[in-house]
């Protein structure tokens, strides 16, 4: 038989060393590859490839051999598996259409160029920060810097011989690719507004710092079952997208205690989507990094590692209840006592993403403005940094819709930087289509992709405010490439899965299954299917301004996309 891993020697790891005996005196070894149920064997690929050797020590191999030596050099377990842990995927090589991503070997998907995304933790950066980042986009991705939807910025074209030096040029303003990637903690989501807000309850950013600073890079949460996602917001708007991520901190007034945290845990979408759920606990600033670190040691120790398609906190949550995981929680990680508390109060308003002018607490003004489906490129975020430090600012946020915001700008120099931002086709008063649409990576560049999505949502834009310019409701449209769900598809009002379809004339074509109706937020939910619905791509428009159309035409006074799309007929949807 073969020995067992050492686990961590934390309070966490000494709990699941003692449960891990205690369950290799009963003779199960099996089970759901729980290392805290004693269940280390059989290994699938992944798990085999962390415990040969851990992501973190990757980094030597890409400055010593592989950035020295070539594409060529990269041993596949790294390639595939280990330089995740610094953000690095290889992308899709050009050419490969949608109907064989499924069955291609990956050294036949894999270009010798590579995917990197900067984490941003919090969505924070300075001035310095965001041109240094707009320069390498410049000199070594072609100039593309696509803002993600979970506040990174993503870069493509990246040659493995240049990765060292953009880490220095990186890591010398204080950004990082660390655990952007990889079955790791990735980047920490936080309120773009935290500490400037006129409304916020509380400003988490200590609390993402002390996690930042204590736990990223640190192998004590560097072998983890799959990825760990984490937002942590003190927001009235809810604007990190809470409900799905794997811990959550949402902010909450205590009737007796004062600003405080709300405990959600075991949200997730990709092709087995479940909305976080509350634990009733309430945690004080000062208490998240510690509460964070008992979550994800439980996740560590008793996440499930037999089958990587259960491999995320969801199942485990869906299977223990919230009662059982609090209660794990604090007998065996925190060893004490959660506070009870209150759920948050549910946002008055649909749009969470701080598009427009709005007040900051200090009388000065944060600007925030939308690209296309987050296409940017290097250049214009080098002339945003330029403009926000035209305009006295130094400080600038990314969100979890795509967007950025400009922070600290007097009152008399806010009409001069808008016009600005809309000069470089920024816009911060966009319509509805521009506002609400999302779109993943696509087919362009990832390799798991079976449709072209970032032009599609940038020509569905422009296709909508040609075609329905009165429109004014709050909208969102994300579009996925595969059924993954980075672009959150389950919980937009039209979500779009991209599949290949049979178009009129028999020929298969890329195209979406469409689901109609999700929120987040206001009755957060899932969005329906109506059986048989799914258009191609070249048919997209024409359906959208079908469904919006009727939409307009049927909706009661005051009711949301949403609310309609979950009484409508199938034929109002169709």
């Amino acid at each position: 038989m073969a020995s067992t891993p050492d686990l961590p020697q934390t309070p966490a790891g000494d709990a699941a060393a003692g449960a891990a005996a205690s369950h290799r005196k009963a003779g199960r070894h099996r089970g759901e590859g729980q290392w805290a149920m004693g269940h280390f064997t059989p290994l699938n690929g992944n798990e085999q490839t962390k415990k040969d050797d851990d992501g973190l020590n990757v980094r030597t191999r890409i400055e010593t051999i592989y950035s020295k030596a070539g594409f060529q050099s990269i041993d596949g377990a790294d390639l595939r598996g280990r330089m995740r842990w610094y953000g690095l995927y290889t992308q899709r090589r050009p050419g490969i259409d949608g109907g064989r991503t499924a069955i291609l070997e990956p050294e036949e998907l894999d270009d010798e160029f590579f995917m990197m995304r900067v984490r941003i933790d919090g969505g924070r950066l300075t001035v310095a920060q965001l041109r240094v980042i707009g320069e390498i986009s410049q000199e070594f991705a072609r100039g593309t810097a696509d803002l993600t939807d979970r506040q990174n910025i993503q870069y493509h074209w990246i040659r493995i011989e240049d990765v060292p030096e953009i880490w220095r040029r990186l890591e010398a303003v204080g950004l990082s690719t660390m655990e952007a990637c990889g079955d790791t903690p990735r980047v920490i989501l936080g309120s773009p507004v935290a500490g400037i807000a006129e409304d916020e309850i509380i400003d988490g950013t200590t609390a993402i710092d002390e996690i930042h600073d204590r736990y990223i890079g640190s192998k004590e949460f560097s072998n983890l079952p799959r990825k760990f996602k984490t937002a942590v917001s003190g927001s009235p708007l809810l604007d990190v997208a809470h409900e799905i991520n794997d811990i959550a901190f949402v902010g909450v007034r205590h009737p007796e205690h004062g600003p405080g945290f709300d405990l959600w845990v075991g949200g997730g979408l990709s092709t087995n989507p479940k909305l976080g759920v509350r634990l009733g606990a309430w945690v004080p600033l000062d208490e998240v990094p510690e509460v964070w670190a008992g979550v994800i040691g439980i996740f560590r120790d008793y996440g499930y590692r037999r089958l990587r398609a259960r491999a995320r906190l969801k199942f485990l949550v869906a299977d223990w209840g919230p009662e059982k995981f609090r209660q794990v929680l604090q007998d065996d990680y925190l060893k004490r006592e959660l506070t009870d508390g209150p759920a948050p109060d549910q946002p008055v308003q649909q749009w969470r993403d701080h598009i427009g002018v709005h007040r900051q607490q200090d009388d000065r003004f944060y600007v925030g403005f939308a690209s296309r489906v987050g296409r940017i490129d290097g250049a214009t975020l080098t002339k945003i940094s330029e403009l926000a430090a035209e305009h006295g600012s130094d400080r600038l946020r990314t969100t979890v819709d795509q967007k950025m915001l400009v922070l600290d700008v007097e009152e008399s120099r806010v009409e001069s930087l808008v016009a600005g931002l809309e000069s470089l086709d920024l816009q911060v008063t966009p319509s509805p289509f521009r506002r609400g649409t999302m779109a993943c990576t696509g087919i362009e560049f990832c390799k798991l992709a079976i449709v072209e999505t970032k032009a599609r949502g940038a020509s569905l834009i422009d296709e909508l405010e040609r075609r329905l310019p009165d429109f004014d409701e709050p909208v969102t449209i994300n579009i996925n490439g595969c059924p993954n769900s980075c672009a959150r598809i389950q919980v937009a009002d039209i979500g779009l899965k991209g599949q290949l379809v049979t178009d009129a004339d028999g020929e298969q074509v890329e195209g979406f299954q469409v689901h109609l109706g999700g929120s987040l937020g206001l009755e957060a939910g899932f969005g329906r299917k109506v059986r048989g619905l799914k258009v191609t791509s070249a048919e997209l428009p024409d359906y959208v301004e079908r469904v919006l159309t009727r939409f307009q035409a049927g909706r009661t006074d005051g009711e949301r996309f949403a609310q309609w799309a979950a009484r409508a007929s199938a034929e109002e949807l169709s």
